[in-house]
């Protein structure tokens, strides 16, 4: 029996689908699925999902581009609703908007982007901007200059490391994860890649 056939669909034949970014854990949209939008899914590995109003299978970004690329799913205990995790290529909500929850009713709506994925489209931003004066963009002009503040922040985490007491360090880590995240812009390295190699190393998944 496949995935598709041990959920638990309702009278019509759907299961709620939340997808989740896999990268920042915001949740990005509600849809549905019926089987064969989660046998699609596994199949292209491009978030699919049943449009309740069309009455018809559709593929999320088939006319806009902006797809979800699925990374993982899971159904709840009852295996009536699914979590799709995924990796947006685009804004997921139709009016252009990162996640379809974007209307707070009450406190934080959203889950913050973690610090470093800020970092790195703080950099990214840069790099398209080239602002007069910014000193992540002469970084990024200049790869060799990049290269050698992150060799020299590396000897910065030794020293502090050594003796200079856990504010020092902490401070000294910050800069150092700053410039690698210019070198990994720089050099056009996506943190997907990265996270890859380490799931592949065993060391992306639960302790």
């Amino acid at each position: 029996m496949g995935v598709e056939e041990s959920l638990r669909y309702d009278p019509r034949g759907l299961v709620p689908a939340v997808v989740q970014h896999a990268l920042t854990g915001e949740v990005l949209m509600l849809g549905f699925m019926n089987a064969e939008a989660v046998a699609k899914t596994l199949e292209t590995g491009l978030v699919h999902f049943f449009s309740r109003s069309r009455n018809e299978l559709w593929q999320k970004g088939e006319t806009s581009g902006n797809r979800l690329a699925l990374r993982g799913m899971v159904a709840d205990c009852d295996g009536d609703a699914l979590l799709v995790l995924a990796v947006p290529q685009g804004p997921t909500c139709h009016t252009g908007e990162a996640s379809c929850f974007h209307r707070p009713v009450y406190g934080q709506g959203w889950v913050p982007v973690p610090a470093f994925l800020g970092l790195l489209r703080m950099i990214r931003a840069r790099q398209e901007q080239a602002p007069e004066g910014s000193y992540t963009a002469r970084l990024l002009a200049s790869p060799d200059e990049a290269l050698k503040k992150l060799v020299e922040e590396a000897g910065e985490v030794v020293l502090a490391a050594r003796g200079q007491g856990p504010e020092r360090l902490v401070q000294e880590l910050a800069d150092l994860l700053y410039h690698l995240a210019v070198v990994l812009v720089a050099e056009g390295v996506p943190v997907e890649a990265v996270n890859r190699e380490l799931e592949a190393r065993g060391l992306g998944g639960r302790p």
